[in-house]
């Protein structure tokens, strides 16, 4: 089936296979597809599955939506089309064209352990790897009103944070996990995050809008 990858500043939020005939973007928590940003429309646009092909519609809008980074209202997608919406970018791929994606990467090596890690070059993995793979890990709130609480990180990508506020992704890769913004403010050990996905290690404390939370690798 076809499928969209929707991601930030190159940083994968999310996955999402088009197994309907309409499939909705935009940000009110109905859509098929939930953009909780205020530069998405609350019903931003539709995915129309015709047979084989895929039909990107804008429903008018309040900042448009661009397909290759031009506007369009209504247009067929080709494999590997970028749709941007706000500052989102979702990357369209095509039935045979996802098939072909499942290739296995052989993953690049990491000069230091605490550097940004390239994203094109960190793939993710979607299931569990045996031998020297990427064991659990969870993210322990230290405080605020959700203090002890742990968040399993099994999920190739996990958002923490509150949309709003700060909202950031720990992405599960095959060298560990990294953590990139995405919303607002995020510190890492104190210091502020760039745009770059930067390698958590064991004890890691975030900050997130004043609520702080320690990376914990099981």
């Amino acid at each position: 089936m076809p499928k969209v990858i929707v991601s930030i500043d190159g940083v994968v939020i999310k996955e999402v296979t088009l197994a309907k005939d309409r499939t909705t973007l935009g940000r009110r928590p109905y859509n098929d597809i939930v953009i909780d940003n205020l530069a998405i429309s609350g019903e931003h646009a539709v995915l129309h599955m015709i047979g084989a092909d895929v039909y990107l519609e804008d429903l008018n809008s309040t900042n448009g939506t661009y397909v290759n980074a031009r506007a369009i209202k209504k247009q067929a997608l080709e494999h590997n089309d970028v749709v941007e919406v706000g500052k989102y970018k979702i990357r369209y791929l095509s039935a045979a064209g996802a098939a072909e994606a499942v290739a296995p990467t052989k993953p690049a090596s990491i000069a230091h352990p605490s550097a940004p890690i390239p994203l094109s070059s960190a793939p993710t993995v979607s299931a569990p790897l045996g031998g020297g793979a990427v064991s659990s890990a969870v993210i322990r709130v230290l405080s605020g009103t959700g203090a002890g609480r742990e968040l399993s990180l099994a999920k190739v990508v996990t958002t923490i944070g509150k949309p709003g506020v700060a909202v950031a992704a720990v992405t599960r890769r095959i060298q560990g996990y990294v953590v990139a913004p995405i919303d607002g403010g995020t510190t890492l050990n104190g210091e502020p995050l760039g745009t770059e996905a930067v390698a958590l290690q064991d004890g890691d404390v975030l900050e997130l809008g004043g609520t702080k939370m320690q990376f914990v690798n099981a």
